[in-house]
């Protein structure tokens, strides 16, 4: 017997539809959604997903706008870019690609991010609504978890789940939407002691601690339904957190990397840049 794989594709494909037909109610009302893609490397993989992320866009009708700073930017330089771009009424939404510079601090950056804007939930100011049951824009990883979840109709309420990953924009969110739905959660990490005993409890396991095949098949069981959200670039290609093809026959389901969850990432943020471009459309403009 094999696991089923949860196919990310087919979930975005249908979203795509969707946002493409709110967009083109946005562009009938000459309000056409801007998503500004904030950047500070020009090689790398940041890069393609910058690039990724602005086709998609493009896709479906979202003017994309890349807005590179230099390396070495400073603070202010990142303040003046960020206030340029909260008070630009053509830019429903904000994103900040991550890793920045290591003399520029994450938090701080993320804090400049307009929340209305604030459309991929790095923002601290956006956890911190999320944590208080506030509405606020959620980390666009842990909605497209949540979403794989609720499309193959996989119950969440009661079950024994882990989250192997501890991070600000895919660990921590991905925790909490997984408790308010009546999971019973715990949170590990890569150095968590005897991780393989703690996550072979697990009738749902997220991974999302960006160590190469950190889960193998001791770490697993056959009811388990293992969501990866791990991307990984090695010299083999693009890789998950999951050994998948050893954990594949061994568990219930598994998403695969790549076509897992991050088709349907992109297109969790996507939406929620139309959701704040309707909002924004709805909002008197305010004038100085």
């Amino acid at each position: 017997m094999s696991g089923r794989v949860l196919h990310g594709r087919l979930i975005a494909d249908l979203h795509r539809h969707d946002l493409a037909a709110r967009v083109s109610v946005l562009i009938a009302r000459a309000r056409v959604p801007g998503l500004a893609i904030l950047r500070f490397a020009n090689t790398g993989p940041e890069v393609s997903y910058a690039q990724s992320l602005a086709r998609s866009a493009g896709s479906i009708g979202i003017a994309p706008m890349d807005v590179r700073l230099p390396e070495d930017a400073t603070m202010d330089q990142a303040a003046a870019a960020l206030e340029t771009l909260n008070r630009d009424p053509t830019v429903a939404g904000i994103v900040v690609i991550y890793p920045i510079p290591g003399h520029l601090d994450p938090e701080a950056v993320g804090r400049l991010v307009d929340p209305a804007k604030d459309v991929d939930g790095a923002s601290p100011v956006s956890a911190e609504q999320l944590a208080r049951g506030e509405p606020a824009f959620v980390p666009a990883t842990a909605v497209a978890v949540m979403e794989i979840l609720n499309h193959y109709r996989i119950p969440v309420a009661g079950r024994p789940t882990v989250v192997v990953g501890r991070s600000r924009v895919v660990g921590q969110p991905t925790a909490v939407l997984l408790a308010a739905k009546g999971a019973n959660v715990a949170v590990a990490h890569s150095e968590t002691a005897d991780l393989a005993r703690a996550t072979r409890e697990a009738e749902i396991l997220v991974v999302a601690a960006g160590v190469p095949a950190l889960i193998g098949p001791d770490y697993v069981n056959s009811s388990a339904v293992v969501v990866d959200c791990g991307i990984n670039v090695t010299e083999a290609g693009v890789v998950g957190d999951v050994d998948f093809e050893r954990v594949l026959p061994l568990v219930e389901a598994i998403t695969p990397v790549p076509g897992g969850v991050g088709p349907v990432t992109t297109m969790m943020l996507l939406d929620q840049v139309v959701t704040a471009a309707e909002r924004a459309a709805q909002t008197p403009a305010v004038t100085d």
